[in-house]
């Protein structure tokens, strides 16, 4: 109880917040709605209405705050909506129905693994390169971080045209989206990691006339672990980014970017905040696997009990 109770206070409190800013976000729309039914609300007229505030507005006519949370294309869903969507498009609907959430998660979440894999090995093979070789950490490691300077909502657009004129299409293009976010936590993680061994460590090994390889397997990988795996949460979240916004300019039909987007063409909030919250709970799983994978490699290496 003195673990849930901060977690149980934190999501109410969150909660609470989210219904009362779907009140003055929505009420615009209540009041249009009631007054078309014949309701007299205050004041009269959606133009006189258009430039006030939603509070003063909710003050003004109280016994219409309730129909804010159940409209059918809220500009804020209550939380209740966006529940009860998710319920419907994981539970109700079958795993391999088009309007299955689950269905789209794996679209994505296979796009993102691809992309992750590539990008944590990549990040690795030149982390390794920057520590051992001089030349390539004053000239790769600058690169590697001007380029993520480079806004992503530019660059995802670029790379698909450039990949669908050679042919590539699909899975490929989102992936590779995906590895340019994700490999450059794993490249800084890793640098880290691989100089964390100390001066007298390395002279050990030295002394025991140690190849640079040798140091790197029995020394320099095993002490950058810890650093690894914390890069590789970081990673695999950026991943998933990556992979929903490869989606957005290819006009996909499947995956959680299609849904948020063919979401915002219909106006349907609700469904766009239901693929939000299941691209987080999907990212939870991942970062939760990894963490798990963590613990039990540490573990086996002695590094944590």
């Amino acid at each position: 109880m003195r673990n849930v109770l901060p977690v149980v206070t934190v999501v109410a409190a969150i909660l609470a917040l989210w219904y009362a800013a779907a009140i003055p976000l929505n009420i615009h729309q209540s009041l249009v709605e009631a007054e078309r039914a014949g309701e007299i609300v205050a004041p009269e007229g959606a133009n006189v209405r258009r430039d006030m505030s939603g509070l003063t507005l909710a003050f003004r006519n109280p016994s219409n705050i309730g129909d804010v949370f159940g409209q059918d294309r809220p500009r804020l869903p209550a939380p209740h909506q966006v529940f009860a969507e998710l319920w419907d498009t994981t539970v109700e609907k079958k795993v391999t129905s088009r309007r299955s959430l689950v269905f789209h998660a794996w679209i994505t979440i296979s796009a993102t693994l691809v992309g992750f894999g590539i990008g944590t090995a990549l990040g690795i093979v030149l982390a390794i390169g920057i520590v051992h070789n001089r030349a390539m950490d004053l000239s790769v490691m600058p690169w590697a971080i001007a380029s993520q300077t480079i806004p992503i909502l530019a660059i995802a657009p670029m790379i698909i045209v450039v990949l669908n004129s050679v042919g590539l299409q699909g899975l490929l293009p989102k992936s590779i989206i995906s590895a340019y976010l994700s490999f450059f936590p794993v490249v800084v993680g890793m640098v880290k990691g691989l100089r964390s061994p100390e001066r007298m460590e390395l002279d050990l090994m030295h002394t025991y006339s140690a190849s640079p390889a040798e140091v790197l397997w029995k020394l320099r990988l095993p002490a950058s672990a810890p650093y690894l795996f914390a890069s590789l949460k970081i990673g695999i979240a950026a991943s998933l980014v990556g992979a929903i916004v490869g989606e957005l300019p290819t006009g996909a039909v499947r995956g959680l970017g299609a849904r948020m987007l063919s979401g915002s063409y219909y106006g349907q909030t609700i469904q766009i905040w239901s693929a939000l919250f299941m691209a987080a709970i999907s990212a939870a799983v991942l970062v939760g696997l990894i963490a798990l994978i963590q613990r039990q490699t540490l573990r086996r290496m002695g590094l944590e009990s």
